[in-house]
């Protein structure tokens, strides 16, 4: 595989310099050495970063992702914890359509006020017994 150095890694994945540095720290990626004082990295370090934004956007943190996912180079996926941030979606996907669906009948319900609408008045119910997770709750 051929080597990248920074300015290129930026390039070809979006990924500001400062992350990739930032991500070595934390080691998520690896550089494989300089050429003057530019990072070089394998060109693996591409796949590697797209795992990363793949394990971020699944609501994994960068210390999960490192337990999960293994070092640079040595892909090893925690497959339990991938099972159960999928059955966390699966809880979060649950509640995030219970409330468009609600926000959605308010929005065109005939009843004259919130107030005096029954399924909007549920909704407020259910997200005041906590079976209904607020957006605070939901955002790693």
């Amino acid at each position: 595989m051929s080597s990248l150095d920074i300015a290129e890694v930026v390039r070809r994945s979006g990924v500001p310099a400062s992350t990739l540095r930032y991500y070595e720290e934390r080691g998520l990626i690896a550089s494989t050495g300089r050429r003057g004082l530019r990072r070089q990295f394998d060109e693996s370090v591409l796949e590697q970063l797209a795992l990363i934004a793949l394990g971020r956007t699944a609501g994994f943190s960068l210390d999960d992702i490192v337990v999960a996912f293994g070092p640079p180079g040595d892909l090893r996926v925690d497959r339990a914890a991938l099972l159960g941030k999928a059955d966390e979606l699966d809880r979060t996907i649950t509640q995030l359509t219970a409330v468009r669906d609600g926000l959605r009948h308010a929005a065109a319900c005939p009843a004259p006020s919130h107030a005096e609408c029954p399924t909007f008045r549920r909704l407020l119910r259910e997200v005041m017994a906590g079976r209904i997770a607020t957006i605070d709750a939901l955002t790693p």
